[in-house]
């Protein structure tokens, strides 16, 4: 008799959050199915031992999966050698996982040159989008789309990727979670995407906002 595949639920509930900089301890994190962390959980590290700390905190956390995409600032896992110190999560850099019947695919770049994972050349960050497989459900990137929540009050500048934006226009994922511009810490929606910036930390350099919880159905 061949073994039935586990079904999975018809909705699960996630938690996002991002941009948290070694302040991890301080965050009240809901419970939920999946947990993401959108990048930026260090502060421009290379250090073993918050790379240990965060790591050690995720495993508190009671979230069945966790999904982990670094940013700028996790310079550590530039090296693949040291991408095995997040034990556990699932740790995407420009890859995908299929989780609870969703298929995630997850990259830490940014447009930032000189930064961990940075490609400041439109081109190769074309070239890299275009990886996103087409059924993709979830998008975790740690930098934002140009124009969506990527846009400091008061500033004229749109700090988001165009490229980034052509993708998901191209792949129209039910779900869009970043962070990287602090101040645009909120959700908006488009007829195919919630897009949510999950930034946490503030202005002032302390968490200034709670994680965004959501209830996403997997049919």
């Amino acid at each position: 008799m061949r073994a039935q595949k586990p079904k999975c639920p018809e909705a699960v509930r996630i938690v996002l959050i991002s941009d948290t900089h070694e302040l991890h301890r301080e965050i009240d994190v809901p419970d939920g199915d999946i947990l993401i962390h959108a990048g930026d959980f260090s502060m421009m590290s290379r250090s073993a031992a918050a790379i240990q700390d965060f790591d050690d905190w995720l495993g508190e956390q009671p979230h069945r999966f966790k999904v982990v995409v670094p940013g700028n600032h996790e310079f550590a896992f530039v090296d693949p050698a040291r991408r095995g110190l997040v034990a556990n999560a699932h740790l995407l850099i420009n890859d995908n996982i299929d989780v609870m019947g969703l298929r995630i695919w997850g990259s830490p770049t940014t447009q930032l040159l000189g930064a961990a994972f940075g490609r400041p050349s439109a081109l190769q960050r074309r070239a890299l989008y275009s990886q996103i497989p087409a059924d993709t459900d979830v998008l975790i990137t740690h930098g934002a789309p140009y124009g969506i929540l990527d846009r400091a009050p008061g500033t004229p500048h749109h700090e988001g990727c165009r490229e980034l934006l052509d993708a998901v226009v191209r792949v129209k994922p039910k779900l869009h979670v970043f962070g990287h511009v602090h101040s645009c810490y909120g959700l908006a929606e488009n007829d195919h995407t919630t897009f949510v910036n999950a930034a946490l930390l503030g202005r002032d350099g302390g968490i200034e906002q709670p994680p965004v919880v959501l209830q996403m159905r997997t049919t």
